[in-house]
């Protein structure tokens, strides 16, 4: 960390903040106080799951895509369940392709449903977004609204970020 400061790179701590040089040898830390988004999506929707990212990025969000966030040699099945475990919320990409696939995505739902479940009941976390006209699985259906990012891309990211907004002017205020 330290020969990273001194070449003058930030090091980011994920969860905790980002230590940045100061210019004079030195370095100043940045706590985390963006609200955390962990995107799930498959890799067929890798172009949709970027774009999120920057969308939410743009609007101060701290936006954990496995692409940007992962390190090389990390044990990404843990780093996954961690990120999805410290985030504000949790950001589904449905698509056709990715509710028929097998694999990684279907266990991120599983445990971020699962998460849901030690949240009170009136507080957003999980937020489905369909990219194109496909099935929301039924569990999925049952309990939780979902958005559709199509055919107005930007009316979905407006809706999207104002509910997180909303939320957490919720929980500061109480």
């Amino acid at each position: 960390m330290r020969q990273c400061l001194a070449e003058g790179a930030s090091v980011e701590i994920d969860g905790l903040g980002t230590f940045l040089p100061d210019g004079r040898g030195g370095f100043r830390f940045l706590p985390r106080n963006r609200p955390k988004v962990f995107i799930a999506y498959v890799q067929e929707d890798a172009a949709a799951a970027e774009s999120l990212f920057e969308a939410l990025e743009n609007a101060g969000f701290d936006p954990w895509l496995d692409r940007r966030k992962l390190l090389p040699g990390q044990n990404w099945p843990r780093s996954i369940e961690e990120a999805i475990h410290v985030s504000d919320f949790f950001l589904a990409c449905l698509s056709h392709r990715s509710v028929a696939k097998k694999g990684g995505f279907q266990a991120e739902i599983r445990y971020a449903l699962d998460c849901t479940q030690r949240i009170p009941l009136d507080q957003i976390f999980l937020i489905p977004a369909r990219l194109d006209a496909c099935t929301v699985p039924l569990r999925i259906q049952r309990e939780i609204q979902y958005i559709d990012l199509f055919p107005d891309w930007e009316c979905g990211i407006r809706r999207i970020v104002g509910a997180m907004r909303r939320q957490r002017h919720r929980l500061a205020a109480a």
